[in-house]
């Protein structure tokens, strides 16, 4: 795959999770908190059922490209190092500190879990924003220097 072709991939898939990561950080997860108690756990259910037909082909495909990218892209320099590595602590933020706010909340409505879940997604949210901006900047660069 030509490098132009790969890295416009990158920034796509990071452009969407990006947009996805802000709509769930500044809308549906605060409006966790007024779902109704008695019905949270189907609700909480539906969510994460809904949500991952949205988020989990991206971001296994994200994962792919950016090993790829990091592998074919050294002509881009360390930064291509610095996108995958982003998308390993966007992994790890998931797995280790979402996943089981949502497992909690999987159980019955939990109000601490629900403010501990808005506040550590902060940590995906920042991250996915900064590898867009820095696939972004790569793409630039690549496009400026094309013409």
């Amino acid at each position: 795959m030509p490098l132009k072709l790969l890295l416009l991939l990158n920034f796509a898939l990071a452009t969407y999770l990006t947009g996805v990561i802000w709509t769930v950080q500044l809308v549906q997860y605060p409006g966790f908190a007024q779902a109704a108690r008695d019905t949270f756990p189907a609700f909480h259910q539906q969510h994460s059922n809904r949500i991952s037909w949205v988020v989990l082909a991206p971001m296994v495909l994200e994962l792919g490209l950016a090993i790829w990218l990091a592998w074919q892209g050294r002509a881009l320099g360390q930064s291509v190092w610095w996108a995958l590595g982003l998308v390993v602590l966007i992994w790890a933020a998931t797995f280790f500190i979402s996943v089981p706010f949502h497992n909690r909340l999987a159980q019955g409505y939990d109000y601490v879990a629900i403010d501990g879940l808005v506040r550590t997604n902060w940590i995906r949210t920042l991250v996915w924003t900064v590898r867009t901006g820095l696939l972004g900047s790569l793409l630039w660069k690549m496009l400026n220097f094309a013409c």
